[in-house]
């Protein structure tokens, strides 16, 4: 291409859609690295080319703007090269949580209409064990590996040219559906836009000073919504991803030292993993500039081992499915407090004050304004939130109320305008990053023949934040063990849903109209906690 015409290239696409970011990215950073993913290494205009390929490739096999591709994958280099392909072929990202069991995925797969699936190569016999129930799915593509019976991402990859597409696209175009739980266990899909994971993807730049030639190792998946704007905010900046499928503290230090990073994310339980390394001193992780979590509360102590190791470089974002995630930060400033009175160490535990661009209140049960140190529902508004629940207009009306989110998360502030988390409104547990909700775990434990009640809660855990705990009333005459009962649930849910640990009583506390009271429940975990002090 002639120097000449770049500013001409430049303007190709339209702007504010993700295929004038990949582009632009191709054309001024083409030999910049755009993501390291083990032993591979690719440019942005590496990137760009690949995922022209995929999108006349995909042509070719009958898909077509505005159709589901389903990503069902752990993190790998071919996942970001997907979510690429879908924003620049206005095609809509599905991806599912790998961990889901069977019946999960089906429901899932189905629910969002997907037309393709790109399978990873751990998740090929899970795919094909699905595929009689799934008719209406048109192509299955194997990721990093041939598998029988489906087509190979690398053959496509071959017998395509790499021009640009000629699509076009408009900033409100949908791009993604990422999913939630819902109250009652059954997933809903937020479906976003082009131009709202834009408009997202400026506040997390804003709040993690991401740069071009910043490098970032990304651990949280893909498939969640923090993984997906990590990946987003770093490709917006012409920033660097070095991919990570599966966390491994020693790894993770390894690779700070050797890609010499400069950014990184997790959730609480990967920071006390790496903390608990015997020989945690012997990397050079003097490059890291900036420690961002999120997803879970995190313990004081940990972060404040974490603050000895890494220095005063962490933050933490607030946000939810639904939201972007975009809600609220706490900076690097606000955690420079650990040499302060108690008062001023409080700001740790909060969700820190609303991001640039986005309104929070909390309400009262009829919609009223509360003051500092009232607990009410969070409300949030912004141009980042979700466009709709997919094909769930009732859910919708009730989540999205006068363009004001709301997030089912209890709260309060402070006079400074920091958010704190009271309680899940819907009971909900976060379990590692991960969100379950507890109905959905019940009613599974209610098939169990021996089981007459049950409830389930999170209770502290020193490398999980919290785990699945549920208590259990058997029937008269019957008998079940904790080993059976798990055993039974991790036939029908995922693996981090089922319950970590099981108490038997001859019957659970109930209020006067027979409802289950959790809380007395968690009392006794809970009691002088800092979750149960917020609350």
């Amino acid at each position: 291409m002639s120097k000449r015409l770049l500013l001409k290239e430049l303007s190709r696409y339209n702007v504010g859609t993700w295929a004038d970011i990949i582009y632009r990215n191709a054309l001024l950073h083409p030999n910049d690295e755009a993501f390291v993913y083990g032993d591979r290494r690719i440019t942005f205009a590496d990137y760009n080319t690949r995922i022209n390929k995929v999108i006349h490739g995909l042509g070719k096999m009958g898909v077509k703007k505005g159709d589901v591709l389903g990503i069902l994958s752990w993190s790998c280099l071919e996942f970001a090269e997907i979510y690429g392909l879908t924003m620049k072929g206005g095609y809509i990202a599905s991806p599912f949580n790998p961990r889901l069991g069977k019946d999960e995925l089906e429901y899932l797969i189905k629910y969002s209409e997907t037309d393709t699936i790109f399978v990873g190569k751990e998740l090929v016999a899970m795919a094909n064990s699905l595929k009689e129930r799934l008719p209406k799915v048109k192509n299955f593509i194997s990721l990093e590996t041939a598998a029988p019976g489906m087509t190979a991402y690398d053959d496509i990859l071959k017998a395509n040219s790499g021009e640009e597409p000629d699509i076009d696209l408009g900033e409100d175009d949908p791009v993604c559906i990422i999913y939630t739980s819902g109250t009652t266990g059954v997933p809903r899909g937020a479906l976003y836009t082009q131009r709202r994971f834009i408009e997202d993807s400026k506040i997390l730049v804003i709040d993690m000073g991401l740069q071009e030639g910043h490098k970032r190792v990304q651990i949280t998946p893909l498939f969640h919504i923090a993984g997906n704007t990590h990946f987003r905010s770093s490709l917006f900046t012409a920033g660097c991803n070095v991919i990570v499928k599966f966390f491994d503290a020693a790894q993770t230090l390894e690779i700070i030292q050797r890609e010499k990073a400069t950014h990184m994310d997790c959730v609480p339980t990967h920071l006390a993993a790496i903390l608990n390394l015997p020989d945690l001193k012997k990397h050079d992780i003097s490059s890291l500039q900036f420690f961002w979590y999120g997803a879970s509360p995190m313990p004081l102590e940990v972060l404040k081992g974490g603050m000895r190791v890494f220095g005063p470089i962490f933050a933490q974002g607030y946000g939810q499915s639904e939201s972007g995630p975009a809600i609220s930060h706490l900076s690097k400033e606000d955690h420079n407090v650990l040499d302060k009175p108690e008062k001023e160490q409080k700001k740790l535990s909060s969700a820190g004050r609303p991001d640039i661009g986005v309104q929070v209140k909390i309400l009262d049960e009829k919609g009223n304004d509360l003051g500092p140190g009232e607990v009410g529902e969070i409300v949030v508004r912004s141009k980042q939130t979700m466009v709709e629940y997919w094909k769930k207009p009732k859910e919708t009306k009730a989540t999205l109320v006068n363009d004001w989110l709301h997030t089912g998360d209890m709260g309060y502030f402070d006079e400074e305008g920091y958010i704190y988390i009271a309680d899940r409104k819907k009971d909900m547990i976060i379990t590692g990053g991960e969100n379950v909700y507890p109905r959905e775990v019940e009613e599974v434990l209610y098939r169990h023949p021996a089981v007459m009640e049950a409830a389930v809660i999170g209770v502290p855990d020193e490398y999980w934040v919290e785990r699945v705990h549920a208590v259990v009333a058997l029937k008269k005459g019957k008998q079940a063990t904790a080993e059976e009962i798990v055993a039974f649930c991790k036939k029908s849910i995922a693996g981090y849903k089922t319950p970590k640990s099981i108490e038997f009583v001859d019957a659970l506390p109930k209020n006067a109209a027979g409802k289950i009271l959790k809380r007395e429940l968690r009392d006794k975990y809970w009691k002088g906690t800092q979750k149960e002090k917020k609350g």
